[in-house]
């Protein structure tokens, strides 16, 4: 399936990390998200109800990463594209990305990142 929407930088504060020092003082998340799924119907009708309405998704999103702190980013990647894939049927298949930015390695670099994908 060729359409799809795609979420990119959503910033959110988080508490996930191995370490005591990442879920105590917290750092910035990127997320990206591509959702795929027949858009036709909302193309042809202007319709909101037949797309994913992308302002839900960032909320979604956005309220796991600030919510229960995970050891890995792996794991918020992962229950970003679940709870997607659980609130809307029509989605084909979901990719999310999250970024550390600031994960504690101590050398310079630009990111760290996880990408998941999940096919119905």
């Amino acid at each position: 399936m060729a359409d799809r929407i795609t979420l990119t930088g959503l910033r959110v504060f988080g508490r996930h990390g191995v370490f005591e020092h990442e879920k105590r003082d917290g750092q910035e998340f990127i997320v990206d998200i591509t959702a795929f799924l027949d858009l036709t119907p909302a193309a042809t009708s202007d319709d909101l109800t037949k797309t994913l309405h992308y302002g839900e998704l960032a909320e979604l999103a956005a309220g796991i990463v600030a919510g229960e702190p995970y050891d890995l980013i792996e794991s918020v990647a992962g229950k970003i594209a679940d709870e997607v894939f659980a609130k809307d049927a029509r989605l084909t298949e979901i990719e999310v990305t999250v970024h550390k930015p600031s994960a504690p390695i101590p050398l310079t670099f630009d990111d760290v990142a996880v990408t998941v994908h999940r096919v119905r």
